[in-house]
């Protein structure tokens, strides 16, 4: 492959990217009045990634996008100061911006440095982007580092979706933090052996780091002694392997878009339909509770987990009060309900809190996990009243009761509960409003009618809205007064 072929390969992969994304800084073009393009490449001066930067610098200077350079300095080899500098004065001489961020392991991430420092190498490149208001980076990944890739989710026993490589953009890369930051590799199509020619031709100065020559990591490993076997036996085996992801990835695309379907129709209050699920054969199922724990931000667990939930929660007893653990949550059965509940909830309960109210919309309670609203409602307590009173929030004690509507009795919380079909783990932490000493609002349930105003005065509902992303985990919608 020739340098202008490479180049070529790059520019239609970059601009295919470009019109798949909005990728925007806070700069304006004169001319157009458009955002100006403010794109970085993760640089760490290796033969691939300096490959990246030229082509990136001759890229940007035809649109007239800023360019930036990010370079990690993880400090475990005695080169990396020399690395460092080595950047640094390439990207002088071709003038584009640059900026470090050293990094250190501790103790325990030496454990498993490979892992570990990837994860802070990636939180090191968003802090980088953020603090230059860059949305777009470019990592110099190539053909050959999307084979490796499968071949190495495949020997770890991964699903389709670990078989599916690398994608070419990633919207939302959680490595890189919070933000909009877009991920994107441009050389996938590209081999080693075309990115050395271009290297070579172009008299580029790149640094070689010794470390990829260690076959104590599992990567150089499969690298360096297992992949030059199948090479000699199989010449083509990288484009047969890169095509074979990319038949995992459509597949997956699919599975996706049925546990999207799948999960629009189980989905009731944030919690899965057991009984609409049981329509659905077994590995349909699995890939519904895998999309589930997606959405909900969870650390997918294997597929053997996935299998063992499935059995527990579809075969238990109808009044088993079933609990499975995750490391992130316990997924929790109540009747035919499914739930996730964030194991961070399981910690000491919240002592109770004494408060006023001044008038504010809203009283964050971080011990209680949420939030006060204050509403105008056409039916609640007299705001004046409310104000005037001794507030406090804590949890259910020993004969609460509550009466929720004007034609039926006070009963205890216990029976409301019941009647509103709230799950016994969730009973303990269920905020309690009192004034006064009094009961008049509980979390799930809603407001004791008999302290509402009688007067056209302006008047105040309350409500409860949690900090989680669970909403299951401790509240309900509040149900309408009768």
């Amino acid at each position: 492959m020739s340098r202008i072929s490479v180049y070529e390969q790059f520019e239609r992969a970059l601009r295919d990217i470009l019109a798949r994304v909005s990728v925007s800084g806070p700069a304006v073009c004169a001319v157009s009045e458009k955002p100006a393009l403010r794109m970085a490449i993760a640089y760490s001066g290796g033969l691939d990634s300096s490959a990246l930067l030229h082509m990136a610098k001759q890229y940007a200077s035809g649109i007239e996008a800023t360019l930036f350079a990010f370079h990690v300095h993880h400090g475990l080899s005695k080169n990396a100061n020399a690395w460092l500098a080595h950047c640094e004065h390439e990207c002088k001489v071709l003038g584009i911006r640059f900026e470090a961020r050293r990094i250190q392991l501790s103790e325990k991430e030496t454990s498993n440095v490979e892992e570990s420092a990837r994860i802070r190498r990636y939180g090191a490149l968003g802090e980088l982007c953020r603090a230059h208001d860059v949305d777009l980076l470019l990592t110099a990944h190539h053909l050959d580092d999307q084979a490796e890739t499968v071949l190495l989710q495949l020997l770890r026993g991964s699903g389709i979706a670990g078989m599916s490589g690398m994608e070419g953009i990633s919207f939302s890369h959680g490595l890189l933090g919070v933000g909009r930051i877009k991920l994107a590799r441009p050389l996938l199509d590209i081999s080693r052996a075309a990115l050395e020619e271009y290297v070579a031709a172009c008299s580029i100065v790149h640094i070689h780091d010794e470390s990829n020559q260690d076959s104590r990591y599992t990567r150089n490993a499969l690298r360096n002694e297992v992949l030059p076997v199948l090479a000699k036996h199989f010449p083509a085996f990288r484009q047969s392997v890169v095509r074979t992801a990319a038949h995992a990835r459509a597949a997956n695309s699919l599975l996706l878009e049925l546990a999207a379907e799948d999960f629009h129709t189980c989905v009731e209050d944030e919690c899965i339909n057991l009984a609409r699920a049981r329509e659905m054969g077994d590995h349909r199922i699995n890939n519904l509770f895998r999309y589930w724990f997606k959405i909900r931000g969870v650390r997918m667990p294997s597929m053997a987990w996935i299998e063992e939930m499935r059995r527990q929660v579809m075969c238990a007893a109808p009044d088993a009060q079933v609990r499975v653990i995750h490391p992130d949550v316990e997924v929790r059965r109540h009747r035919e309900r499914l739930y996730l509940v964030r194991r961070h909830l399981r910690t000491a309960l919240p002592e109770a809190s004494r408060f006023e109210w001044k008038g504010e919309a809203v009283l964050h309670f971080p011990a209680f996990g949420g939030a006060l609203h204050f509403l105008d409602s056409e039916e609640g307590f007299d705001a004046e009243w409310l104000q005037r009173q001794p507030l406090q929030i804590r949890i259910r004690l020993p004969g609460d009761r509550m009466k929720l509507a004007r034609n039926r009795p006070s009963r205890d919380l216990k029976h409301h509960y019941q009647a509103f079909d709230i799950p016994v783990w969730m009973r303990e932490r269920l905020p309690q409003i009192c004034a006064s000493g009094d009961l008049i609002f509980s979390v799930g349930l809603g407001a004791d009618c008999r302290y509402f105003s009688e007067s056209t005065a302006s008047r105040i509902m309350l409500r409860w809205v949690p900090d989680t992303d669970f909403k299951t985990d401790t509240s309900r919608p509040e149900p309408h007064q009768h």
